[in-house]
């Protein structure tokens, strides 16, 4: 979804419009999004999404709390938030603020607007109207090309969560898929289950 852009937004020392690149245009599309909106860069294309809606946070905020309450490494920690930069095709980068981040306690605790993927154990999307092509195909490609070992997908329209493991190259070598409202066990190294009745 576009952003209007402001006449005077290139000004003060930003880059020209005729000529900024895909990088400067995405750190300008970052600076004039309304607050609680997300922008990504995902496989060359600058992607701005709307603050979500309840259900969606009420998914988001169930995972988090079954996380604390049944993991086994009591150091994991979750963030909502967090900015990953991560490898695309052909030596690009990508840019992408997962749902869900789960990763060891620390991992986080700069001052840095983005972070490298390397101390994450599992990210999770939780699909919107207007994130889920996306979140089916393109972060797939971009969290196994990362080596993230686990992807967990909240589909919302086809009411199943979708475990993906064992990164390798663009795409998983294991995907599961479970109806919402089952249980679902999450693989190494998270190792618990994840209860979707609440979903």
């Amino acid at each position: 979804m576009p952003l209007p852009v402001p006449e005077d937004a290139f000004s003060e020392g930003r880059p020209d419009p005729e000529g900024a690149s895909l990088e400067e245009t995405f750190e300008l599309f970052s600076a004039l999004a309304p607050k609680g909106w997300r922008v990504e860069l995902i496989e060359g294309e600058i992607c701005v999404v709307p603050p979500a809606n309840g259900e969606h946070e009420k998914i988001v905020t169930e995972m988090v709390e079954q996380v604390i309450a049944r993991r086994v490494d009591k150091e994991l920690r979750n963030s909502t938030g967090i900015g990953l930069y991560l490898p695309g095709p052909t030596g690009t980068v990508l840019r992408v603020i997962p749902d869900l981040v789960i990763a060891p306690r620390d991992c986080f605790d700069d001052q840095q607007e983005w972070h490298a993927p390397d101390p994450v154990l599992l990210v999770a999307e939780v699909t919107s109207s207007s994130t889920a092509s996306r979140d089916r195909v393109q972060k797939i490609r971009a969290y196994a090309r990362a080596g993230i070992p686990v992807y967990l997908m909240i589909d919302r329209e086809a009411a199943e969560a979708v475990v993906c493991s064992g990164p390798s190259g663009d795409d998983y070598g294991h995907k599961s898929i479970h109806k919402l409202g089952t249980v679902v066990p999450l693989p190494y190294p998270l190792g618990f289950e994840l209860d979707t009745s609440a979903f």
